[in-house]
């Protein structure tokens, strides 16, 4: 089983209580010239011109149910009206402040889990708020002091899922080099996808949510991670961390319009997003997680700790639902939705690293990972203390 040596988040400086991000993202809105009226019905609106006064009621009232209090920006908020103009202006910030975020959250994983930067053989880096080539992992190898011939791994496309995603990859890959080290970095900067041109009802619910951030998992192989057991005579933390012993991954049919982006004329991302999202989600994701657990002899009940995508307060509830849970069970995945939005691909893993903080996980409970994401898709990993 791969052991999670060290998880670790970062956020930008920037951080606004959600009244004054709605506030600025309303401003914003209203003094985009040639928006489209939204439609509250669907994901595109029809005629021109400002938000009126019924559509700033409908964006006040999304940001206000969203389940957020407080997130991070990787920008202060003053200087978003200066992006509208090209997304290639956006994108450029992206690169510059994806890899600065990433760079610290993956040297504080590294720093937590005692593995100089040399002896890292994998790098997973997962995005999709931004394009970067060459690809962030690149510009992080001469930064952190990672080998040349360090393999490299990143992955585009998943959306919210990838933090699960890529954890579960970052297991498959350790399976087979069980003396190696891997480190998986999700890095998501989504403000800077804010629209500018045309905001739509799913632009406002998308504004209302995501928040930016960063995550680094570091993970051992099964021969390493013995190895320094027995060396250390225990983890560095003095307390029993966790380790991966099975993922899942699952799309679920005839959910592909539900979630994703599109490429918006205007050269920026997107958000589609259909009122259908957590329905899929109450509908399919309690087999999927009750015949994944049944295949490894466990059932609901047998899961202490779960870590649960926090999609939106809709999302959630689906979740919770479909899997019959108690309010206490999906506590923490809703911690991290008021604290700090959703992080798209980094919320699994500031939600992993909220568990490790608090340590009151049982010695030898399961813990199981549910990301959710674009395809509709579900991520399964079942994780041990």
């Amino acid at each position: 089983m791969t052991r999670i040596a060290a998880v670790r988040s970062a956020f930008p400086a920037h951080r606004y209580a959600q009244a004054d991000i709605a506030r600025a993202f309303a401003e914003l809105a209203q003094s985009t010239a040639g928006a489209r009226s939204c439609d509250p019905g669907g994901n595109d609106g029809a005629g021109t011109g400002v938000l009126d006064a019924r559509q700033l009621e409908l964006l006040m009232r999304l940001f206000t149910n969203s389940g957020v209090s407080a997130r991070h920006t990787v920008l202060p908020l003053s200087e978003y009206a200066r992006l509208r103009v090209a997304g290639a202006t956006a994108n450029d910030r992206y690169i510059e402040e994806a890899t600065a975020l990433g760079e610290r959250a993956l040297r504080a994983a590294l720093a937590a889990s005692g593995t100089a930067p040399g002896d890292l053989d994998l790098l997973i880096v997962t995005s999709v708020t931004g394009v970067a080539v060459p690809s962030l992992d690149a510009a992080l190898i001469p930064r952190l002091g990672l080998r040349a011939d360090i393999k490299r791994l990143p992955v585009f496309g998943l959306g919210c899922v990838a933090g699960a995603a890529g954890l579960a990859r970052l297991h498959d890959y350790l399976a087979g080099w069980p003396q190696h080290t891997a480190a998986l970095l999700t890095v998501e900067l989504c403000s800077l996808c804010w629209p500018h041109t045309s905001v739509t009802t799913a632009d406002m619910v998308a504004s209302a949510l995501f928040g930016d951030g960063a995550a680094a998992v570091v993970g051992q192989g099964t021969e390493l991670a013995h190895a320094r057991t027995d060396l250390a005579g225990g983890s560095r933390t003095g307390r029993a961390t966790p380790r991966i012993v099975a993922t899942r991954s699952e799309v679920f049919p005839d959910s592909a319009e539900a979630l994703g982006w599109r490429l918006a004329p205007d050269g920026g991302f997107r958000i589609v997003l259909t009122t259908g999202l957590a329905d899929v989600v109450e509908r399919r994701l309690g087999a999927s997680v009750t015949g994944f657990l049944a295949d490894h002899g466990l059932t609901v009940d047998d899961i202490g700790a779960w870590i649960c995508h926090p999609g939106g307060p809709k999302v959630l509830d689906a979740a919770q639902r479909a899997l019959k849970l108690p309010d206490a069970a999906l506590a923490l995945s809703r911690r991290s939705l008021a604290e700090a939005g959703n992080m798209s691909s980094v919320s699994v893993l500031h939600i992993l690293e909220l568990i490790a903080d608090e340590g009151t996980v049982t010695p030898g409970s399961f813990g199981l990972m549910i990301g959710l994401g674009p395809g509709v898709s579900a991520e399964l990993v079942l994780l041990r203390c």
